[in-house]
């Protein structure tokens, strides 16, 4: 059973806590598996390294939501993040304050209850303001590869939601889209909202950027985007009302 000090948040049908053991982590990698992969458990090198949150029906306890945080003092541990094997962040190095990079964000595709998310931010804001993060990062990542079917979405990131040059990635992996560059279509809000995943609506609702290239990443059967939030950037009403659900 969860103790009281690994629950992030209680609210409504679901409850947000902290991974405890073997058997949690196994959880969360058979649920990264179905959304990711289709073919078993997703696990890697940087799991043990994490803090791992699952979100579950609080009567049921089934999971219905997990995502993973590693926990960086600075910049200069960028390096060692799992966004580095994809993206060039040099930019990033010299980032004075502390960071997490976000990652494996899923949510089961049986449950597609609004409040999921919206618990899983509560348990992040939560986690950032007890640990005084001042930058969230990680890739977001869009379903298969073909980068035709999120052409709308990419216009909207290229026009309104590119880095500031003074964080912009750099390309790095082999096997890359390069919308910013590409894509000629104007913005149309309401159709990039259809095909947009929700973890990077989320962020950019915040006041969060992407790099300016997806990578295609085959072997997730993904195309992903690197994205970035400066916490104190986030806009004053945003930060209440996510701390009100955090609360």
């Amino acid at each position: 059973m969860p103790t009281r000090d690994t629950i992030l948040l209680s609210k409504g049908r679901y409850q947000a806590r902290l991974g405890q053991s073997d058997d949690d982590l196994i959880r969360a990698q058979n649920l990264r598996g179905l959304c990711f992969r289709r073919d078993g458990v997703d696990q890697d090198s940087y799991d043990p390294g994490c803090v791992h949150v699952l979100v579950e029906e609080r009567v049921t306890g089934r999971l219905v939501c997990c995502f993973r945080m590693l926990m960086l003092q600075n910049g200069a541990d960028v390096p060692h993040s799992y966004s580095a094997q994809f993206y060039d962040l040099t930019a990033l190095f010299g980032f004075p304050g502390s960071m997490v990079e976000l990652g494996r964000f899923c949510i089961h595709p049986d449950h597609a209850d609004a409040d999921i998310l919206r618990v899983a931010w509560g348990a992040m804001t939560q986690f950032v303001d007890q640990h005084g993060v001042e930058m969230l990062f990680g890739c977001s990542s869009f379903v298969g590869t073909q980068a035709d079917q999120y052409l709308d979405v990419f216009a909207v990131l290229k026009h309104r939601h590119l880095a500031p040059e003074r964080w912009l990635p750099r390309i790095k992996a082999p096997d890359v889209f390069r919308f910013a560059a590409q894509v000629r279509r104007p913005p149309d809000s309401q159709k990039a909202l259809q095909k947009m995943p929700p973890l990077l609506r989320t962020y950019l609702l915040m006041g969060g950027w992407v790099s300016d290239h997806a990578v295609v990443d085959q072997q997730m059967n993904t195309l992903h985007v690197f994205t970035g939030l400066e916490i104190n950037a986030i806009p004053p009403a945003r930060k209440r009302l996510l701390r009100a659900v955090a609360g």
